[in-house]
């Protein structure tokens, strides 16, 4: 697989929406792209917040460019003292971004999801990734 097919991209957003309504009770944006960073697929539960849309895309358009969850990379981030914004003014260091990679371990895309706690966000695309891995979408 070189890249997610939309069909997979539009399964992991709602696999994404059921885990965060069934685990946190609280809508989320979550967005799916390719291994370029280009959107695939985008969800956004009745009730989230506006600013999520947004969010949840630069979550996933970082995952899939730096080649790490988010949460790895804003650890980066504080240790080396360095802004997000100096590697591109688009990146966000927010955990809730995850490289999606198919079986062989091959980036396919990656996942970003906003609107809940960090750690709630992170935890959702980490179950997204799983999925993908285990060539369940």
């Amino acid at each position: 697989m070189e890249t997610l097919s939309s069909e997979s991209a539009q399964r992991i957003v709602s696999r994404g929406m059921e885990k965060a309504k069934a685990d946190y009770q609280r809508p989320i944006c979550i967005s799916v792209c390719d291994p370029w960073g280009f959107l695939l697929a985008f969800g956004r539960m009745d009730g989230s917040p506006v600013r999520s849309i947004d969010i949840a895309q630069r979550k996933a358009f970082t995952a899939v460019r730096m080649g790490v969850s988010t949460d790895v990379f804003f650890s980066r981030l504080q240790q080396g003292k360095f802004e997000a914004g100096y590697f591109d003014p688009s990146f966000t260091a927010l955990p809730g971004g995850n490289p999606l990679k198919d079986k062989a371990g091959k980036m396919v895309g990656a996942v970003g999801v906003s609107g809940l706690a960090p750690n709630e966000d992170q935890a959702i695309t980490e179950a997204m990734a799983a999925l993908v891995a285990a060539g369940e979408v």
